[in-house]
Formats: structure tokens, sequence, C-alpha cells
């Protein structure tokens, strides 16, 4: 790991002091709670914050449409956020308009840090920041990823009378639940019931939906059961999520039974209810059954979508009535609906797995006549040729789309391998390749970084470090990109231990590090829970300087690791 920290080339001469601190990477780990923030506690514990009648409100420079200044608006952000902390540290009291606008865009900036501490100078002057502001705030915490930090605040909010609603509530219950934490969830609700605020119908979604992802579908109609019991409405959103429950555990019958039992709960299935059915139903060849559905959509609430077409042609093509599925996009293209790339494609991934090379054609030509362009799921649709054997086939039919694009082959040729690399569909990437490399295609730096996170995607971090060679024998240099996309992959892969290994490489090499290399090397360590070592690599870097306070920040705040000084 030495290493890592020795190839180390600060941003600025870095001083003495800091040259001193330089040693003892891995010694002295010490572990400490990270309060949101030191100073915020600090001034809300004060028992009284008075201001002088004298001191007036002050305004803040103009760093939103200023008049004159060329400087970037994050030069005029900052400008501005200096000029609030000397004046309220003076004891000046700002506008509140502007120092609530001020909050909006740091976190807009991804600046959490400072936008927390606008709120701490807001309350140390005597102001009383309104709901609106926190709410705002939270919920970007909880976006984040930040849900510590959020949960912490408001409970500073709590603590200290500022108002909370069920919409401040319901960003922290998402939050939780989205980061597959049910229970915290579960016991966010009764507190906020406790207090005397009401659950909202998202609240409820929210919760059955992670009930239903963590625990099962029948552990979420247990939950919807406890939430009537107390009192609560869920609406149909919820009730939607347990029928898409049900059908994705293969309970179609159950969800049949359980779809038609709405009107008796006073629900009424609109189009993503028959939406939800119609495709497990479709999917299992259940023809007549999905027939009956059909002849009942009609109403505004419940006429056939995009989605409903879409659901068709896909289960259609799946069981090979590839016949019919083209008369059904017939029907969609007369329609008020106009066909999307995602109606062709399962048609052509069918024509596809049955060799019907001409008729591919045919489908590819009347997509590009209706002005639908080919997207990524085409690609990966045209790709199921080089499983039959068919790859000149496959590489024929792309030369040919790329003939008809407004873009450059070479664009084009490397958009299609990524294209296929995001999805999985590494092995026919690279045979699709070969193909076009006979034909003076070169792969660029971007090609072979897509290569490499396919083949990481994959597990297969051998032959994703075998592209270097590869590049090597065709007199190309790997370069820091190339080095971090193999480095986000290993570490994607939980295996810090070869990323290091690879970092070394990539010293040895020549090729320097970026901030990129450095933050990729940190959030693997802290993805695999090494924390304490997470949080003294990212101390090294940031003494070093080859770090940005924003990159530092984030991270700090993201992983909870211990607090950096910036």
């Amino acid at each position: 790991m030495a290493i890592l920290i020795n190839s180390v080339s600060p941003i600025t001469h870095s001083s003495p002091e800091t040259a001193r601190k330089g040693c003892g990477f891995f010694s002295h780990i010490r572990v400490q709670t990270f309060l949101l923030n030191k100073g915020f506690s600090r001034v809300l514990a004060s028992t009284q914050i008075t201001i002088s009648p004298k001191d007036t409100v002050f305004t803040l420079p103009n760093w939103r449409n200023p008049k004159n200044d060329r400087r970037s608006r994050e030069v005029r952000l900052i400008d501005a956020f200096q000029h609030l902390e000397s004046m309220t540290g003076k004891g000046q009291k700002p506008d509140v308009g502007q120092a609530t606008q001020l909050l909006y865009d740091l976190c807009k900036a991804s600046k959490m840090r400072k936008a927390m501490r606008v709120m701490e100078m807001m309350v140390a002057s005597g102001i009383i920041p309104d709901a609106a502001s926190y709410t705002f705030l939270v919920n970007y915490l909880c976006k984040r990823g930040n849900i510590g930090y959020a949960m912490q605040l408001v409970e500073k909010m709590e603590e200290y009378g500022y108002p909370t609603n069920t919409i401040t509530y319901n960003s922290l219950v998402r939050g939780l639940c989205v980061r597959g934490n049910l229970n915290k969830s579960l016991q966010l609700l009764d507190k906020l019931i406790h207090k005397g605020l009401v659950p909202n119908v998202y609240t409820y979604s929210f919760l059955i939906e992670a009930a239903y992802k963590e625990r099962g579908v029948n552990e979420a109609m247990k939950l919807l059961e406890e939430i009537i019991a107390k009192g609560g409405k869920p609406n149909l959103v919820s009730y939607n999520v347990l029928l898409t429950g049900l059908c994705k555990e293969g309970r179609s019958d159950e969800a049949m039974k359980f779809f038609r039992s709405l009107p008796s709960m006073g629900l009424r299935p609109n189009v993503v209810s028959y939406n939800i059915v119609l495709r497990s139903l479709c999917y299992e060849g259940r023809w007549e059954e999905a027939n009956v559905l059909l002849a009942e959509m009609d109403g505004e609430d419940r006429i056939p979508s995009v989605a409903t077409y879409n659901i068709l042609i896909g289960s259609l093509s799946l069981h090979g009535r590839t016949e019919h599925a083209l008369e059904v996009l017939d029907e969609m293209a007369k329609s008020r609906f106009k066909p999307t790339a995602a109606s062709y494609n399962p048609i052509i991934a069918r024509l596809c797995k049955e060799g019907k090379v001409d008729h591919v054609v045919k489908c590819l030509d009347q997509m590009i006549f209706q002005r639908c362009n080919p997207n990524e799921g085409t690609f990966n649709a045209i790709a199921v040729l080089c499983e039959q054997g068919k790859v000149q086939q496959a590489y024929s039919i792309i030369q040919s789309l790329g003939n008809k694009q407004k873009c450059s082959t070479t664009e084009f040729y490397r958009n299609v391998i990524t294209s296929l690399c995001r999805k999985g569909n590494t092995y026919p990437a690279l045979q699709i390749l070969y193909e076009m490399t006979k034909y003076r295609f070169t792969p660029d730096s971007y090609t072979y970084s897509s290569l490499i996170r396919g083949l990481c995607l994959e597990g297969m971090l051998n032959e994703a470090v075998e592209i270097f060679k590869v590049m090597e024998e065709n007199n190309q240099r790997p370069d820091t990109e190339n080095f971090n996309a193999l480095l986000l992959g290993i570490c994607k892969c939980r295996r810090t231990d070869l990323a290091l290994q690879v970092f070394e490489m990539m010293i040895e090499k020549g090729r320097m590090p970026n901030e990129m290399t450095y933050t990729i090397l940190v959030e693997g360590l802290a993805h695999e829970k090494e924390m304490e070592l997470a949080t003294e690599v990212l101390r090294e870097l940031q003494g070093r300087r080859v770090m940005s306070p924003n990159t530092v920040e984030r991270l700090v705040m993201q992983y909870d690791l211990e607090e950096i000084p910036l």
C-alpha cells in the first residue's frame, strides 16, 4: 500500500508542517463518532441568542446574476459564503431570503458542509429557518445517501422547536427504505405518529415496497393490514406494489384474485394495475385471460398505453409469435402512440435468435422509416446473432445502421461496443469488434475502457487485465482512464487487494493517477467496510493536496468517515 502514498504528487508545494504530518500512514488509527456539525450543536445549545439593536440586516454579494463580474459561478458562490461567514462572525444579521437561497445553491453545487454551515450561521444570528429550507436540506442529504446526517439534523430541528412535517419524515423514510433498512423506517413511522403527524399515501407506498423487496409479498401484505388496522388509508399505488410483487414471485393466480378484489376495497384499478397483471399473463402465455383484460381496458384511467403495447409485443416475441407481434406494432403505429426502439427490440431479438437475418434487416428498415433511432437495446438484440454463429452478419447489419446515422462511423462503432459491454454482452462485443478491425476500425482508449468495464461486470477480472497486453501489442499505451476503468471494475467486485496491485502496475508504467483514481480506491475500501483505513488514506491524500476539498467532503459525508479538517 505504501506505493499508493509515495506516488502522490501534490498539486501545490506543501508547507513544512504538512510535510511533517505525512508520516505514519497507517499508525494511530482512531475511530471517532462524526458529529453532524460541532458548531451547529454548540450554537443551538446556547440558552439565548441576542442581536444588537444597532445591527442591521446585511446583503450578500450577488452570486447568481452579477453585472460585470467575469468570475465563475462557483467562485462567486464561495465569495458569498465567505462574506456571510465574516459578517455573522461580527454579530451582523443576514437577509433571510438571501441566506436561504445560498443554502439551496450550495446544495445544488454539492457543497453540503457549507450548506449546513449556512444553517448554523442563520441560527446563530437569530434567524429561524423555515420548514421548507430544512426539508430541502434533509431531502438532499437523503438523496446523497447521507441518512445519518439527515436524521441528526431532524433531531436538532425538533429539539430546538423548529417545525417538522410529514414531507420531511417521508424523505427519511424513503432514504432508509431505498437502502434496505425497513426496521428503522418502521421505527420512524411510529415516531412520526407519536408526534401527531399523519403519514400520507407516499409514506405507506415507500414502506410497502421496501417490505416486499426485503421480505417478500406476504410480509408486505401483513404490513398493509397493520397500517389499515392503525387507521392508515393506503391508496392504489400501494396495492399496485403488492400486485407487482405477486407477479414477480410467479403467483399470477393470486395476483389476479387480488386484482379482482380491488373494487370491493373501494379502489378502481387503473392502466398501471392492468399492465402489471397483463404482463404476467402474457409472459406465461395465458392469452385468453389476457384478452379478457384487454377488453376491459377502456375509460379515462385504463386506456391502453405505450407500455400496454410493448408488453404485448415483448411477450408475443418471447413465445416466437413474431408475426402477431408485428401486427400489434402496426396497430400501435396507426393509433395515437408512436412506436419506440423498445417496441421493435423484442421482435429484432427474436428474429436474430431464429437466425432470420433478412427479416431482421426488414424490421430495422421499417424502424428507420418510422424515424425511430436504434438504441442500446437494439444493438444488444442484434448481438443475439453472435450466439447463433452469425457474427459477420451481425457486423454487416451494424455497419449498415452506421451508414444511416448522422455521427461518424468511429463514434457509432464505439457506441455499439459500449452498449454491448454495459449490458453484459462482452463476448459478442469482442466478436463484433474483431470484425470491425478487419475494416480498418481502430479501437480508441474509450472503447478499450468499455471492454474492461464489461469484463469486470461479468467477473472476468484476469481477462480485463489482459486487455492491457492487447493494447500494448497494438502499439497503444494504456492511459489513466483505462487504469481507472479497471480499478473501478475490480473495486466493484470487492477486490481492493487486486486493485492495489493494478495501482502499482499503473505507477510502474509511468501513468500518473488523478483525483478519480484515488476516489475509486477510497470508495473501494469503504464498500469493503474498511472505514478506518479509508479515512487514513483520505487524510493522507488530503494532506498531500491531491484531492479537492469538495471531493474529500463528499466522501466523508457519504461514507460516514471520521472528520477530516479541510
